[in-house]
């Protein structure tokens, strides 16, 4: 059976000092998969739409905000993320210059900025554990990864890396 996932944008938005990071609290709608937990911010691309016009977007959606650079820090495979077991296919770009002032809120939840080292503390997807420690390290290297879901929870984690010069 091929595999065709929804596919979708995830973003990451620094302070000018790195310090903190735009998360929104999803406590707005209560149909909301996401209900209660912190999350990036991003959604589904639209079709004809290439990955970072889709990561522009849903940050000037969600947040208010302009990226002024986008770096993409990786991509992660999420079989049977979806509410009724859906394949997700995730773009996971870090935002470190943007312009404006951020929203305060959006039709999801209150968006707030969260000391990165915190944000280990929040309530998160239990996968989200595993490679936000990739996004929020700079020094990381790009990678790619794997996170199959069942019934709302990761089943394992395996990621690549893609050095300079490879």
């Amino acid at each position: 059976m091929p595999y065709t996932p929804i596919l979708a944008t995830l973003g990451y938005v620094f302070s000018s000092d790195g310090r903190r990071v735009l998360m929104i609290h999803r406590n707005a709608r209560p149909d909301d998969a996401h209900l209660g937990k912190y999350n990036g911010l991003g959604g589904k691309l639209e079709p004809g739409e290439d990955v970072v016009a889709g990561m522009k977007r849903e940050i000037r959606e969600e947040a208010g905000i302009e990226c002024d650079a986008v770096q993409l820090a990786g991509t992660i495979s999420w079989p049977g993320f979806g509410k009724r077991g859906e394949d997700w296919f995730g773009f996971i770009f870090r935002i470190e210059q943007f312009s404006g002032t951020p929203l305060s809120a959006n039709a999801e939840g209150v968006l707030e900025w969260v000391e990165v080292e915190h944000v280990s503390t929040l309530p998160l997807w239990d996968g989200d554990r595993f490679f936000l420690p990739l996004i929020f390290d700079r020094s990381s290297p790009q990678f790619h990864g794997v996170m199959p879901y069942h019934n709302g929870k990761p089943l394992s984690w395996s990621y690549s890396t893609v050095s300079a010069g490879v």
